[in-house]
């Protein structure tokens, strides 16, 4: 036997543990491939961010995809992308704690009567266990206020964020 089949194996072993990440597919149809991503250019990206409401619009796009890398292994941001140990995050500013389609939610976000908002995200992000106490998040949070806010900025620039238009001047 090659003395290295044992390190190629273990990968393999890893991944395979990681199962479909709480979604639960027993009764869903098989998911649709995602959409192909619609790649924002630079300045497309400085122009959103521009857009943004204080602080966010201050944000570091790059320390904000840096910080977020700790997420990655359980949340995608793609359109269309697969729930993994977390829900997918497209979308996600202005949806309902608890309500995306097909994903396997602890109680305790099923039953929160809250919308995603960068405020209620950086309280979240800050300590997920005392923002909503009996959710599965095993994250420990992100202490650092630059980091929240750039993670914020990062996913509203990423995630498909729709800015509310500014009311209509009264006359």
């Amino acid at each position: 036997m090659n003395r290295f089949a044992p390190l190629a194996v273990a990968p393999i072993l890893m991944l395979a543990a990681c199962g479909n990440g709480g979604a639960d597919t027993s009764s869903a149809p098989a998911a649709a491939p995602a959409k192909p991503a619609r790649v924002l250019s630079d300045a497309e990206k400085a122009t959103l961010l521009a857009s943004l409401p204080a602080p966010y619009n201050e944000g570091d796009l790059e320390n904000g995809r840096r910080a977020f890398a700790r997420c990655r292994s359980c949340h995608t941001i793609g359109e269309g992308g697969p729930d993994m140990a977390g829900p997918n995050l497209y979308g996600v500013f202005g949806r309902k704690a608890g309500e995306r389609p097909r994903y396997s939610y602890s109680n305790a976000m099923r039953t929160a009567d809250f919308t995603w908002d960068a405020e209620k995200l950086d309280h979240w992000l800050q300590n997920p266990r005392t923002f909503l106490p009996g959710n599965k998040m095993t994250f420990p949070g992100l202490p650092d206020d630059k980091d929240r806010r750039d993670v914020i900025a990062f996913l509203k620039v990423e995630t498909g964020y729709q800015a509310e238009p500014a009311p209509a001047p009264a006359s």
